[in-house]
Order: structure tokens, then C-alpha cells, then sequence
């Protein structure tokens, strides 16, 4: 046998402290989901093995940033486009194989760009988050026709080359500097861009477009993580963007093109300054319409009868349905006749008089009371009115001529 519960638990099915936390919970719960989701690009790492400045893989250019800082240098990582304002600084751009050439000119910097371009495919390393396996140079012959890749014209040398770079023209001066080791060493053979630095082949490493002073830095392994391992890349590549940079701006390391773009969004301007505000307000206001909701106040109101009885009621619909039929200003004339009425029973008049004979003698006896309308005016007055808004001034005077007649209070 087992015991049954007591009739004060069986009837509680919820403990009220329990379904308050369950609320709160749940609230808290769909709000940071809200949160989460709004800020969900910023709060991603970026370190996926790909070739942005976010990433520490081999063909990545997170070491970049780091060497810049080591070396004094102020570097940013730009996740929106730039105004053609900003002309100070350097920007790099390191996009994939299959951009194509417009999304470049769409970066807006108006300052000197470098774009780093491509070299190596590699997949994920699924062991190590960020690391990649064995990475393969990019098949030219199947990048499509609108990739800007396809228009450089790229060259490869077989095997291991430590280039000696000479300036063949622009910022750098006479001097000549060596980079590390790179594997298979991609050069440029384009015949519209302008050459800025070559090896001792003369095959071209650096080139700018003559029309804008947008630099093309033909292999990666002379800045990614990969290159940066040997001390001289390391040298090479902090003399070329020094030199490539204007004035004191920063160094700024494009990630749009890589999949990191930030854009505006509604979500976003209710949790940004100032409209944080505005967001935190409502939140407060439905917090306390809740809070009321939950808090009953006062005695609980009855619900009535939907059809009402008495004479109140059936006053009502009369009225009610002389309203809908739009004829209140017919019934001025009654109105008068029911006043006249009213106002003889209260002064005594004699029983023998009607109509317009009992009309003059109200009107003689209200001349003599100084009442300052006269009964026989107002019935006409009433009488003749067009509407229901005269009709109704005309009735709140027959009202105050019958009080001033009956000396009733109102």
C-alpha cells in the first residue's frame, strides 16, 4: 500500500519560486541566443589554415602582423572596406585564387595597396584546428577566365631559389637584398604592369599597375608564415612593406576578401551605441509590463451579462438605434413638447391650456422670472434644426430654460 499525497500538494502542480526561475531562465536563455547570433562573425577566430592575416597555418599571415608589432610598427586587420580618404599607411590584401579583378579595385583604400597573390591549395589538417596537410602549388591552367590570377601571366622555377632582389624602380633605393629558401619561386611575366623588384634572373617579384599604385607581390612565401621562418624572408619582407608604406599610416591587412567581412545589420544597431539605449529601455519596459502581468492588483472584475436587462438597458438600445438610423434631429420637436410639458406641471399652469395658448403663458411667466430664453423660440429653434449637432445645442438650452423655470437643481 502507499500513501496519497494531501490535497494541498496534489492541487499544486507548478511551485510558483520554480516556474519564476524557469521564466528567467528562458529569457536569459533566447536573449544571449539573440546576442550570440547578432556578433557570431566577431567572435569567430579567423584561424581556419587559410591565407589571411588570421591565420597561423604555413601559408597563413598572422606572422606578419606579429613581426610588424614586434617591430614597432602599428597594424590593423580591416574586416569592412575603406574610404578613399584614407591615403596614409599600406594596405594588403591577400585574396584566394578565384577572386576576380574587380573585387580589388572594390576595396576603396586610397592609399598604396599590395596584394599578395595566391600560390598554394592545401586542406585542413583534421587532427590540429588552424594547421593544414601537405599543400600543392595551384593548377594555373584551371582557374577561370575572370580570376585575376589568370591575368598575371605567372611563372614557376623547379626547385629551391634564394633570390637576390634588386629594385628595377619605385620607393626602393640601389641596394640589393636576399630573401630565404622558397620552393618553386612564382614571378610575374605581365606586360601591362610596371616591374619594381626582380632577382638575379630577372625574373619580376614586385609589379605595380601603372594606372593606380596598386603593388603585386608575385609569391606568398615571401611573407606568409611559411617564408618568415628563415631570418633573411623575414628582413626582406619588413624592408619591402616599409618601404611600400606612405607616410606614418598603419599597416592594414585586409581580410574582406577572405570571407571576414563585417556588414551592418539591423540586430547590429540595437545592440551598438547610441540606439543601445533605446534597445535597453524597451527591455526594461517589457520587463516591467511582465512583472504588472504577474502581480494582480485589485479585485477581480465580473464579466456582465451580454445582453443587459432594465429599463436602463432598454434606454440604451433605443438610443442605440436611433443613433444608427441618423435621426436625432427628428425628434428635437418631441423633445420640446415633453419640456413644455414638464415645465406646466411644475408651475401650476392651468389644465385648459395647450398647444401655443400654454406656450405664451411659460413664455409671459418666464419674463416675468427674467429667464433669458424664450420657450416659443427654442421649440422652433429646435424644430427646424438640419443635424444632430444642432439639435443637441439647442436641447441643452430647452434644459437650462426648464431648470430656471422648475428651480430644479441639475
Amino acid at each position: 500500500m502507499t500513501a496519497e499525497p494531501s490535497p494541498s500538494v496534489a492541487a499544486r502542480v507548478f511551485n510558483p519560486v520554480t516556474a519564476i526561475w524557469m521564466v528567467l531562465v528562458g529569457v536569459f536563455a533566447f536573449s544571449a541566443l539573440i546576442v550570440l547570433a547578432t556578433y557570431a562573425p566577431d567572435l569567430r577566430s579567423g584561424d581556419d589554415g587559410d591565407n589571411h592575416a588570421l591565420s597561423h597555418s604555413a601559408i597563413g599571415f598572422a606572422g606578419a602582423v606579429e613581426l610588424l608589432k614586434d617591430a614597432g610598427q602599428p597594424v590593423t586587420i580591416s574586416h569592412a572596406k575603406l574610404s578613399a580618404d584614407h591615403k596614409e599607411g599600406l594596405l594588403i590584401a591577400t585574396p584566394g585564387p578565384m577572386v576576380d579583378a574587380k573585387a580589388i579595385k572594390a576595396l576603396g583604400f586610397g592609399g598604396p595597396v599590395l596584394v599578395v597573390l595566391p600560390k598554394w591549395t592545401a586542406f585542413p589538417n583534421l587532427q590540429h584546428r588552424g594547421w593544414i596537410g601537405a599543400a600543392t602549388p595551384i593548377d594555373l591552367k584551371l582557374l577561370p577566365k575572370d580570376s585575376f590570377l589568370a591575368s598575371m601571366n605567372l611563372a614557376r622555377r623547379p626547385g629551391v631559389a634564394a633570390p637576390i632582389l634588386a629594385s628595377r624602380g619605385g620607393p626602393f633605393g640601389p641596394d640589393r637584398f636576399t630573401a630565404g629558401p622558397v620552393e618553386q619561386l612564382q614571378s610575374i611575366q605581365s606586360t601591362t604592369l610596371i616591374p619594381i623588384l626582380a632577382d638575379d634572373t630577372g625574373a619580376v617579384l614586385l609589379a605595380r599597375d601603372p594606372k593606380a599604385y596598386v603593388y603585386y607581390l608575385s609569391d606568398p612565401d615571401l611573407l606568409d608564415n611559411h617564408g618568415l621562418k628563415s631570418v633573411d624572408t623575414a628582413l626582406a619582407a619588413s624592408h619591402i612593406l616599409s618601404s611600400l608604406k606612405a607616410a606614418d599610416g598603419p599597416v592594414i591587412f585586409d581580410v574582406t576578401l577572405n570571407g571576414f567581412a563585417r556588414s551592418r545589420s539591423v540586430m547590429r544597431l540595437l545592440f551598438d551605441p547610441p540606439f543601445l539605449a533605446v534597445t535597453l529601455c524597451l527591455f526594461f519596459a517589457g520587463a516591467l509590463a511582465g512583472f504588472q502581468a504577474a502581480c494582480r492588483f485589485g479585485a477581480t472584475r465580473r464579466a456582465g451579462r451580454v445582453f443587459a436587462l432594465g429599463k436602463e438597458a432598454l434606454a440604451d438600445n433605443t438610443a442605440a438605434l436611433i443613433r444608427l438610423t441618423g435621426r436625432e434631429h427628428r425628434m428635437g420637436g418631441r423633445y420640446a413638447d415633453l419640456t413644455r410639458t414638464l415645465a406646466a406641471k411644475a408651475v401650476g399652469a392651468p389644465r385648459d391650456l395647450t398647444g401655443d395658448a400654454l406656450t405664451g403663458f411659460l413664455d409671459r411667466m418666464g419674463a416675468q422670472r427674467g429667464a433669458p430664453d424664450s420657450l416659443g423660440e427654442l421649440t422652433a429653434l429646435i424644430g427646424a434644426a438640419p443635424d444632430k449637432e444642432r439639435t443637441l445645442a439647442a436641447a441643452r438650452r430647452l434644459f437650462r430654460w426648464r431648470l430656471e423655470m422648475t428651480r430644479e437643481r441639475q
